[in-house]
């Protein structure tokens, strides 16, 4: 989603993070779903329609009823291909769902891993039996239950067990091979780490094995995939954009050197300088000088 229209509707988007879930028909409400930041919320979608779901690097042609998991840290995009669109959204933080030290529950579900099934073919009997869950959802959602969002976390759970019991859908291309996948959804996870906007949200995925443990893989597989693509270890991608965002902060912002080392990850600026000159050959305050 485009930055620049998720802070245009910010009210929306602050009351979303504040609760860390929203539910909503699509039908409905069908310009909703562009009112959050996709990069922060997990999704259930039930639809009726048809439609193509493009998702890390596969592409899935729908027709009918569908139900669909979208995982935050993976690249997608969907496009409406038939006139009447129905069905429900449900979207939640992972801070809302995993409230409990299974905090890892999300990335190694089937449906939202990498590498996963993200899309369900479901029949009328398993819509008619979904809707309810999701028309449960709202109710509670709109209710004045004290204890409405543990009812709500046991509503998504069982829309992910009796997914769990259905058979994936077939109907998507050909994978390409798993290097690509996981290269591809790398870089993509990368390149939303920034821009780093406050020195008060530092940069929290800082290395090789930060990126695995996010994307639910071996640090040395990751490693291997990603060089096999690119030629280079991941360590190196990474450093380069720490690097090149260093030089952004450097010349378009005002923030002392102490602050960007922070915002960068770095515990103390001695750290920063010591990294950033290894890797360009000069030192952070030269190359402000340079640009003043």
């Amino acid at each position: 989603m485009d930055n620049k229209i998720a802070r245009s509707v910010s009210p929306f988007n602050n009351e979303l993070r504040l609760k860390g879930f929203n539910v909503f028909q699509i039908e409905e409400d069908d310009q909703a779903v562009r009112f959050y930041s996709r990069k922060d919320f997990y999704k259930i979608c039930l639809t009726t329609g048809k439609s193509k779901i493009h998702y890390a690097d596969r592409s899935f042609e729908v027709e009918g009823t569908v139900l669909f998991f979208g995982n935050p840290h993976i690249p997608y995009s969907w496009e409406t291909i038939s006139t009447t669109y129905v069905g429900y959204t449900c979207l939640f933080s992972e801070e809302f769902l995993c409230v409990s030290e299974r905090t890892d529950m999300l990335q190694q579900s089937p449906f939202f891993k990498i590498g996963g099934t993200p899309v369900l073919k479901i029949t009328e009997q398993q819509r008619a039996s979904l809707n309810i869950l999701f028309q449960k959802m709202i109710d509670e959602q709109n209710s004045s239950y004290v204890y409405k969002d543990d009812l709500i976390r046991s509503y998504i759970n069982l829309i992910m067990h009796e997914a769990m019991k259905m058979q994936p859908s077939e109907n998507f291309d050909q994978h390409k091979n798993a290097a690509y996948r996981v290269a591809a959804v790398f870089m993509e996870l990368l390149e939303r780490q920034f821009p780093v906007e406050s020195p008060n949200k530092p940069l929290q995925l800082k290395t090789a094995q930060d990126y695995a443990q996010n994307l639910a893989l071996h640090v040395n597989y990751l490693n291997r995939m990603v060089k096999e693509v690119t030629g280079r270890p991941t360590s190196a991608h990474i450093a380069e954009r720490i690097i090149s965002e260093a030089k952004a902060l450097l010349q378009h912002t005002d923030w002392n050197i102490a602050d960007i080392a922070y915002a960068l990850g770095f515990e103390y600026p001695s750290y920063f300088n010591n990294y950033f000159k290894r890797m360009t050959g000069t030192n952070p305050s030269s190359l402000r000088t340079m640009e003043v």
